[in-house]
């Protein structure tokens, strides 16, 4: 058992990569994503690869079903029981509109997940200390179960009370009934999923699991019985959206901690490739089929968030700070009124773009990139499928030249000047409004459709260099391989640095680290090998938002201050003088995994193109002929100069003019400015 096996589902491709730990060999395949059967996706990719699964000693999965359930409301039946008065806390939510929405006077919130006579208080009651006001009712829980089930059909219950952060009790009693009275509805319990105060978003995030978590558990069970029947006998894990990975059974214990395990695999490769690369300052740049994501890392660590947005749903749980967008491969082109616009609307899977040739008619950001001869129609996907590039040519002109009164390059360049600006826009959000030059950043392009725009956003943006790895459309299956096995858990704390003492705390945060380890050892991390990080979760008294230190054993409030200072100013570009108040404290378990070696290649002389082809330049906004060189063949100190592309098969890397091209000793690809060196 000497394979490892990474699997990847996105919007339009499934991404599976097979590591041999022996010889240190990768092999990639992508496979068409089955969104009415996903895990016929996954099990498609990986007879694309011709694994035998019997030898593969660990398989692990990156998702977004769960996040996919929740934009296309095809979760469980879901009620919520929770305190009598206050059955209304998920349906009001707050006051706040979306930033996107600000000045639109029309809109209106999208439809609750969970409809009011879904929902049930019972009696019982702890105050804002954890103290008991009003003993838990056994006879109204059975009731408001009763009345869930029986009468309203529902399959799967969120139970969440008022400062249940501070003492469990209620709900696990509250939870012990129902099982007894109903064993098959699916429960959900807050104080199981995240032990902070804030009781709309503990709320909500307690509903999201709920809402998904029948589907979820559904979906890994025919995964695990697809991969048993094909022979595989290792350990399965799935991505955590705060990096890391847990188990299959953990995550359908906590399937909201998978929303957004896709774009995490890439993350967690960028961050490796940083400590390995020596890039301290390094931005993802990640295009799939649907979405854009987009994530600062710095000092070898990703930006770390740890309350996520599902539409307008909060979730209390950790995870990368990504900017997403809705502008990928499949992003279809349109107009508004006269004005070109790309998605967020996207072709997906099925029908896919035009050129797919599988009754797609509008068309797409992949459509544009075959009209401006960045991809050949006979070698997509390594030769394995074909491009209906007249078909494309045919929906550009019809649907955007011709209405904008345009050539048809032109309007496909056009598509790609929208979806620049977009992607500029989003890239700003992440560092020049968060108090980073993104000039001193190296842009790691990966994904599909990364490395079509990485070149030209680079030169946007001032960003000096970008990276382009091997196979980037298989990156985020790649970074999966070197995730470490995670689990986070907290405690509200709510009192100022000044006034507590820190070693008071050591118990909470010890009680904290049992539960760390005890998850670890359940996920097969052997005894002594785990690793525990400390965190406090800090703001200046008045402030509504808060900053991570990691405080590893120090009880000294002084060095608190002085951590914390310094990465407000690194944030926000100043400091205060107001007293510090901590609202949580944090403790991360870790079971290292051994990491996949960077490959080498072989060294070379000149780099010799395949062949040459007319496409689009930006650099001149000409067409003109492009030098266009097959990946597979270039050598370490290869160095060449755009116009040119990159073909790999399953990605294409274009270079305009005015940047060139250096090939490193693992076969990255480093382009800069002309004449400028990294």
């Amino acid at each position: 058992m000497s394979i490892r096996l990474a699997v990847d589902i996105g919007g339009t491709f499934v991404d599976a990569m097979e590591l041999d730990t022996r010889t240190g060999k990768v092999r990639f395949r992508k496979a068409s994503t089955t969104p009415a059967h996903p895990a016929q996706g996954v099990l498609n990719a990986i007879a694309a690869l011709g694994t035998d699964l019997s030898r593969v000693e660990l398989f692990i999965h990156g998702t977004t079903l769960g996040l996919n359930a929740v934009l296309e409301r095809r979760g469980g039946n879901t009620g919520i029981i929770t305190n009598e008065g206050f059955r209304d806390i998920f349906l009001i939510g707050r006051g706040n509109v979306p930033a996107d929405h600000m000045y639109d006077f029309r809109y209106q919130r999208p439809e609750s997940l969970v409809q009011r006579r879904f929902t049930a208080g019972v009696k019982g009651r702890l105050d804002y200390k954890g103290n008991v006001v009003d003993e838990l009712d056994p006879e109204s829980v059975r009731a408001a179960a009763r009345e869930l089930v029986e009468n309203q059909g529902v399959t799967s219950i969120a139970i969440t009370f008022l400062h249940s952060f501070l003492d469990p009790t209620h709900e696990r009693e509250a939870a012990r009934i129902i099982r007894a009275a109903y064993p098959d509805v699916s429960l959900s319990l807050s104080t199981d999923i995240v032990r902070e105060y804030r009781e709309y978003e503990r709320t909500s995030t307690t509903v999201l699991e709920a809402y998904i978590r029948p589907i979820f558990e559904r979906y890994v069970d025919e995964l695990e019985k697809g991969l048993a029947d094909q022979g595989f006998a290792g350990r399965f894990l799935i991505m955590r959206s705060g990096g890391g990975s847990m188990t299959g059974a953990v995550a359908k214990a906590s399937p909201t901690h998978t929303v957004l395990s896709g774009p995490a695999g890439g993350i967690v490769g960028a961050a490796y490739l940083a400590d390995e690369l020596g890039r301290d300052n390094l931005l993802t740049f990640d295009i799939g089929g649907t979405s854009l994501d987009a994530c600062v890392i710095e000092k070898g660590s990703a930006v770390a968030a740890y309350e996520a947005q599902l539409e307008h749903f909060p979730l209390l749980i950790p995870t990368y700070d990504i900017r997403t967008i809705g502008a990928g491969g499949g992003s279809i082109a349109w107009l508004d009124r006269g004005l070109l616009k790309v998605g967020p609307q996207s072709a997906g899977a099925a029908p896919g773009p035009v050129c797919y040739g599988r009754g797609g008619t509008q068309p797409t950001v992949t459509d544009a990139a075959v009209v401006l001869g960045f991809m050949d129609p006979e070698r997509f996907l390594a030769g394995t499928m074909g491009l209906a590039d007249e078909a494309a040519r045919d929906a550009v002109r019809d649907q955007l030249a011709e209405p904008l009164g345009l050539s048809v390059p032109e309007a496909a360049a056009g598509v790609f000047d929208v979806l620049l600006a977009k992607t500029v826009g989003a890239v700003r959000q992440i560092t020049v409004e968060r108090g980073h030059d993104p000039r001193v950043f190296s842009l790691l392009a990966f994904g599909g459709a990364g490395p079509l725009l990485a070149p030209l956003l680079a030169r946007e943006m001032g960003i000096g260099e970008v990276l382009v790895p091997f196979a980037p459309s298989g990156f985020s299956a790649w970074g999966m391989l070197s995730a470490d096995i995670v689990n986070d858990f907290s405690r509200t704390v709510m009192t100022t640095l000044d006034g507590a003492d820190l070693a008071q705390l050591e118990p909470l945060f010890k009680e904290t680290e049992a539960e760390a380890l005890a998850s670890l050892s359940a996920q097969g991390v052997p005894s002594g090998e785990g690793v525990l990080e400390r965190q406090f979760e800090l703001r200046y008294l008045g402030q509504e938002h808060s900053l991570m230190v990691t405080v590893g054993s120090t009880s000294d409030a002084e060095a608190v201050r002085t951590a914390f200072d310094e990465v407000h100013h690194a944030r926000y570009g100043h400091t205060m003088t107001n007293p510090l108040q901590i609202l949580n404290l944090r403790v991360r378990g870790i079971g290292r995994t051994a990491r996949p070696e960077l490959p080498s290649i072989e060294a070379g002389g000149a780099a010799t193109p395949r062949t040459h082809r007319e496409a689009f330049d930006f650099g001149t906004r000409k067409i003109v002929p492009f030098a266009v060189y097959d990946r597979a063949e270039l050598k370490a100190g290869n160095t060449f100069a755009g116009p040119a592309l990159v073909d790999e098969g399953t990605s294409t890397t274009v270079v305009p003019s005015g940047q060139d091209v250096t090939v490193d000793e693992h076969g990255y690809l480093h382009v800069t400015l002309a004449g400028v060196a990294k």
